[in-house]
């Protein structure tokens, strides 16, 4: 498209010219961008991008005005290149990107007109429904850089799937699967230059869904608010790849039959805190909850879901509704029965971790985490020092390739962006 058909294709969102009686280049810029940019995903985002990319150039050249021509080259620029960031150091840690996405709804009704924004804080009454009495989830999935630039996402239907279960389940309205990865789409496009390069890491995720609206007694909350932001991340655990050390908790336990274990809702994850940090303190990676009822039933990780491998079969918690059922666990279990292992979900016994060949984690943060020990009223057990069990390295390695797109997709797991 001509620089000029592109100036004129952004009205009259945006104006066309910021003044040259502007005081200051900000000044000037600041005429040209409105703070929010409504959109129909994915139709205005590089409408979008290419005003950003602008109003970035008008600061940089300290001038309060640049050739048209700066709008098509500051897109391809800004599409290209990656953020600068140390890519080989990246921990799974918060960094502020560009761009969030947000979309509201009422009690009782649907959500619709979404909106990219600048990332930035948000308003909350004091009074909201997610702050006094914990009504919201959260969802997490990847998005990981091909070697041909493209972007792949991993099963993001699932994660929509699983948003309208929880939802349900905690009387809240949910974006439909279709709005769901459409913004996860949107949010991922208008942050792409985030993505971290391949095997360097990937782009996490995060779609919340809270109760905004204020509300005293308790009831639903009035208002919803659907938010997505994201992160270049590393490896979760600080040991990377390398075989993590856990502690089973027999006092404390993450859910109880009835309550909300079966769901991702925010409740779930505060409530195990206090023995995640005292296992950390202890020097272990994490914690392995037991059921609450017989306390020696296995149950999950604080933030990841469990396999243990004896003599090439791998057994794995059921789900009963205490436990998350995890999309990588889901994915693990299609990827093990296609390699020929026989895969069972069942009652585990804690027992059964005292001869157990090989012990492993998956979640959409870890993948596919080996487990170098585990720590049971004092007794330790230990699986392996140097890494993946024969097993787990197996899984993950074809897990993981499909995820970058290094594999040919059999299943129908991935979507591609360009």
């Amino acid at each position: 498209m001509e620089s000029s058909a592109v100036l004129a294709s952004l009205q009259p969102n945006y104006l066309l010219c910021p003044s040259r009686s502007s005081s200051s280049p900000a000044a000037a810029a600041a005429t040209f961008l409105p703070q929010r940019t409504r959109f129909s995903p994915p139709q205005l985002l590089k409408k979008h991008i290419l005003a950003s990319a602008y109003t970035r150039n008008v600061n940089e050249a300290n001038s309060p005005f640049r050739s048209a021509a700066v709008l098509s080259d500051s897109y391809s620029t800004e599409a290209s290149q990656l953020a600068d960031i140390d890519w080989d150091n990246l921990g799974f840690g918060f960094l502020p990107t560009d761009y969030m996405y947000m979309m509201k709804c009422t009690q009782g009704g649907n959500f619709s007109k979404g909106e990219l924004q600048r990332f930035g804080n948000i308003e909350l009454n004091p009074s909201a429904g997610v702050l006094n009495y914990g009504q919201g989830l959260f969802e997490g999935l990847k998005a990981y850089r091909k070697e041909d630039g493209n972007i792949l996402l991993f099963r993001p239907e699932e994660n929509a799937l699983r948003m309208r279960l929880g939802a349900e389940r905690m009387c809240m309205p949910s974006p439909t699967v279709e709005q769901f990865v459409e913004a996860v789409k949107a949010t991922v496009l208008a942050n792409k230059r985030w993505v971290p390069p391949p095997g360097k890491g990937s782009l996490y995720i995060r779609p919340l869904l809270m109760g905004s609206g204020a509300v005293l007694g308790l009831a639903p909350a009035p208002e919803y608010t659907f938010l997505i932001y994201v992160s270049p991340v590393g490896n979760y655990f600080k040991e990377g790849v390398a075989p993590i050390n856990l502690i089973v908790e027999h006092e404390l336990h993450r859910a109880t039959p009835g309550g909300t274990g079966g769901v991702k809702t925010i409740g779930n994850y505060a409530a195990v805190l206090k023995a995640q940090s005292a296992a950390k303190a202890k020097g272990y990676s994490d914690v392995l909850y037991l059921d609450c009822v017989h306390k020696k039933y296995l149950e999950e990780v604080s933030s990841c879901n469990i396999f243990v491998v004896k003599d090439n079969v791998i057994s794995t918690p059921a789900i009963k509704g205490t436990i998350l059922p995890g999309i990588t666990r889901k994915s693990i279990i299609d990827v093990a029965r296609s390699q020929g292992f026989q895969v069972e979900e069942r009652a585990v016994q804690v027992d059964e971790l005292l001869n157990a060949d090989e012990v492993f984690c998956t979640g959409t943060a870890v993948v596919v985490s080996p487990v170098g020990s585990i720590t049971y009223k004092g007794n330790r057990v230990s699986y392996g020092v140097d890494g993946f069990g024969a097993v787990s390295q197996q899984l993950y390695s074809v897990l993981t390739r499909l995820q970058m797109g290094l594999t040919e997709d059999k299943m129908n797991w991935t979507v591609e962006l360009s």
